[in-house]
């Protein structure tokens, strides 16, 4: 009996030590001051997301995100519309899984719902616009709206 004690303790002193080891870290994201700089501007910027074949339309009003989409984004044509799309089905979930927990994520951040479908195709520009907008946002903020870091 007391053999068997030792082996089931012993277990379970080993897999408390491979859980302790298994927990995620979370990774800092680095600010270049370029992107300080866009951060801190105070004047609103009117980005407008369209598509007119499926009449689709974004307005983001957020002071600096087109100062950020113009000198520290990706350009145009670096990600195919399939990467930009996946992306943007995830943070379109997490986004609005957000906006209806006002309690818990800042409602002053996440005010109103996004309505994406992934069986639409909304384009390039529409999504990559979009995207960077979710980069931005989550730079800025310090947010994650999924399991990826925020890259440039």
């Amino acid at each position: 009996m007391k053999h068997r004690f030792f082996q089931i303790f012993g277990f379970l002193l080993v897999m408390v030590v491979i859980g302790s080891s298994c927990g995620s870290t979370k990774e800092a994201i680095t600010v270049s001051d370029e992107e300080k700089l866009a951060f801190a501007k105070q004047e609103g910027d009117t980005i407008k997301i369209a598509s007119n074949d499926i009449e689709y339309e974004i307005i983001i009003i957020e002071p600096g995100f087109n100062f950020w989409l113009q000198s520290i984004a990706k350009p145009e044509g670096y990600y195919t519309q399939s990467y930009l799309e996946n992306r943007n089905k995830i943070y379109v979930t997490e986004w609005n899984q957000r906006v209806l927990q006002p309690f818990r994520y800042d409602p002053s951040l996440y005010e109103l719902q996004i309505d994406y479908s992934p069986n639409i195709d909304y384009g390039y520009e529409v999504n990559y616009k979009l995207f960077n907008y979710f980069i931005y946002f989550q730079r800025k903020y310090n947010q994650r709206l999924g399991p990826f870091l925020p890259r440039i």
